[in-house]
Formats: C-alpha cells, structure tokens, sequence
C-alpha cells in the first residue's frame, strides 16, 4: 500500500475495522474470561492470560486491515507490544483497586476496562505502533 492509498484510510474507516477485530476479538477473549474465573481461575490470572493470547491474535489483522501498515514489523510489533503492555497495567491496576480494593464485581469492571482500554489502544495504534512516518522525503517530493 502506498502513501496515498494509506492517506485515503479515513480515521473513521480504521477506527470501524479496528472495532471489528476488536469485538470479535474481545468476545471470544471475555467469554473465555468468564469461563476461566466460573471454573476456579482467579481473575487476575485469567485476564493476564487471555490478554496475553489477544495481544498475539490482534496484530497481524489490526497491522494490515486496520490500518494498512506496511512498514517493518518487528520495530510496529515492539511498539504494539508496549501499548498492550500499559494497556494490561491500567487494566490489572483497575481490577486491584475496583475488585479487591473497593469491592466491585469483578464481572463489570473487566467489561467496562475492555471498552476503555480499546479507545485508549487505538488512539496509541493510529498515531504511534502504525504512524505514517510524513518525516521521510518520497519518491515524488522535491529536493529541498
């Protein structure tokens, strides 16, 4: 994909895929949460493993179809990783001060974190993990 092809990627059309692969993403990943913790798994656990298991599942398909990055991988995946990396810090950090600090169900908060956090990681994945890199001259800009 070239620069203008990247360019005519609207915000809202990556904000729309993004939300595709996140609710079919997260869907699978909470009812697997759901199930880990009815089977005995305490919630912390389980919502460290199966952030693990979407952090993984998650980058090729938000890379390509999300936002149509073309870039090198390694460099984006370290980026993406260190964006679910905060993510996963917020989120256990909520579930200690929401769950066992203040006494919530454990049920509500990780939903409402997977909403919150989904903002918050797209914001991170459009202007830093997948960023057109505009500081590189093209092929068909002028020497200045």
């Amino acid at each position: 994909m070239n620069a203008e092809q990247k360019k005519s990627l609207s915000t809202a059309r990556q904000f729309a895929r993004y939300v595709v692969i996140g609710l079919a993403s997260n869907l699978i990943l909470y009812l697997g949460y759901i199930a880990l913790t009815f089977a005995g798994t305490e919630p912390k656990l389980a919502m460290s493993l199966l952030y693990a298991l979407g952090v993984a599942q998650t980058f090729v398909f938000n890379s390509r179809w999300s936002f149509g990055h073309d870039g090198k991988h390694g460099p984006a995946f370290v980026r993406y990783c260190a964006s679910y990396g905060l993510g996963y810090v917020v989120n256990l950090a909520a579930l200690f001060v929401l769950v066992d600090r203040l006494g919530y169900p454990h049920q509500i908060v990780q939903g409402a974190m997977v909403l919150s956090i989904a903002v918050m990681l797209f914001l991170l994945q459009k202007f830093w993990v997948f960023r057109l890199n505009t500081t590189l001259p093209t092929a068909n800009a002028p020497n200045l």
